[in-house]
């Protein structure tokens, strides 16, 4: 049986080692997934959120699965557009040089609270002469609400909401609350039932064609929400996985390898090199860290790269060296290393095949242990506003929850999904880690 499958026979003994495993392949799987489904130029742009991308998604909405537990019953975004129902418009010429469109979205309305927003865009094309719209709504009782009359440009938004004459139709209540309010009702609830928009335009140009959208939106939407910018937080969870993923695993492999291999070659070659190294390390245990950070991200550059370049290299001479070299000092008395020299193997040759490998069982566990502290690296420069401006990142998704104030208005999912995969990130290394340790040091199996 080789090392590997003996090892990983011995970490399924642990609970706590399946556990995390079971955390980190499912991370694994996210990044996959984000990797194959969307790449990263795309997730960037999405995310930037440029022009009209978000136009259409609700904001600061909760995810829908919401609706699956009982007593839960809030509005999601029901979008109708021409360009999709083509059988939802119909055109008639009803004069020489005239023709008339008509366009009606009717839609079931079922749930127990009111839609965040109520918009409608209009698109014109080949026309010369502006035409002239017309827009009712029916409610379920029969009732017909005049909503717009305009001379149409080639693109237009009608946000009812912000239609002050249209509010005091309503009573004073905006659009999203007055067109769904039951008017025999007490409280103010919304009427159940089927709801129609009418638009009604008049085209001056055979080619001409009329585009009509109405978008009614919800308080929920996706698999885990919006942000104040209508983005959907979906893109940033899943590419923030292999980002967290990519930087623990770099960091991990560039603090402990780069690490011991310097203490290695202090180690065996002694004297001023011995000295330097220690010397190095001393400074840079004193220097304060992320005081340095933040002075590099706001004189210098932001780049995620560069920070966390910076952070590994203030980690590589750090008290781990110390450690390394009080393991090395003993490695190095010993009768094979003596062996090595007597048949005339070089100083390398004796630090890479001979020293090094001595001591990777302690290393394993603790190159596991540091991923997850490089996760968090991530999450804690984004929320002290030094995150990479343009990443879809876990971190930033925080940082802009807590600059939206998410928790004090109610949007707990902002905050919860971002930090529980960081948690699941955390508990599956360090579980994990912990197992190993147990493995690679038998002293620790009898506690």
């Amino acid at each position: 049986m080789s090392r590997f499958a003996a090892t990983i026979k011995q970490l399924s003994q642990y609970p706590s080692a399946v556990l995390g495993m079971f955390f980190i392949l499912m991370l694994v799987g996210l990044a996959i997934y984000a990797m194959a489904t969307m790449p990263l130029s795309q997730a960037i742009d999405l995310w930037r959120g440029t022009g009209d991308t978000w136009q259409y998604t609700p904001r600061n909405a909760a995810p829908a699965w919401l609706n699956l537990f009982p007593g839960i019953n809030k509005p999601v975004t029901m979008d109708f557009d021409t360009r999709k129902l083509p059988e939802s418009r119909t055109v008639e010429e009803v004069a020489p040089g005239m023709w008339e469109v008509r366009v009606s979205f009717p839609f079931d309305f079922t749930y127990d609270d009111f839609p965040t927003e109520v918009n409608v865009f209009t698109t014109v094309s080949n026309t010369t002469a502006r035409p002239f719209l017309s827009m009712k709504w029916i409610t379920p009782d029969g009732r017909e609400i005049p909503l717009v009359d305009a001379n149409l440009r080639s693109s237009e938004s009608f946000r009812l909401d912000q239609d002050s004459r249209l509010t005091r139709r309503l009573g004073g209540q905006p659009a999203r609350i007055g067109l769904f309010a039951d008017p025999n009702s007490d409280k103010l609830v919304p009427l159940k039932g089927r709801y129609e928009l009418v638009a009604e335009a008049v085209l001056f140009d055979a080619d001409a064609e009329l585009d009509v959208r109405l978008v009614v939106y919800g308080q929920l939407h996706g698999l885990a929400g919006t942000d104040h910018r209508r983005r959907d937080l979906t893109i940033a969870l899943l590419w923030g996985t292999p980002i967290a993923l990519a930087m623990g695993l770099m960091g991990a492999i560039g603090a402990t390898v780069t690490t011991m291999a310097i203490a290695a070659i202090g180690t065996w070659f002694g004297g001023w090199v011995d000295n330097l190294i220690q010397r190095i390390t001393e400074i840079n245990m004193m220097l304060p860290a992320f005081p340095l950070l933040i002075m590099v991200g706001t004189l210098v550059d932001r780049s995620l790269l560069l920070l966390t370049a910076i952070w590994v290299a203030l980690g590589i001479f750090s008290g781990s060296i110390k450690s390394y070299r009080a393991m090395f000092l003993q490695v190095k008395e010993s009768p094979y290393i003596e062996a090595a020299k007597a048949y005339g193997a070089s100083n390398m040759r004796i630090i890479l095949q001979y020293m090094m490998p001595r001591i990777l069982p302690v290393l394993v566990p603790t190159f596991v242990n540091l991923v997850p502290a490089f996760v968090f690296f991530e999450a804690t420069i984004s929320v002290l506003g030094l995150g990479d401006p343009l990443l879809p990142t876990w971190g930033k998704v925080l940082s802009e929850a807590e600059a939206q104030g998410a928790l004090h208005n109610g949007y707990y999912y902002w905050v919860l999904a971002p930090s529980l995969l960081l948690v699941f990130a955390g508990m599956g290394f360090a579980l994990l880690g912990f197992a190993l340790d147990r493995v690679f040091n038998p002293r620790l199996r009898s506690l």
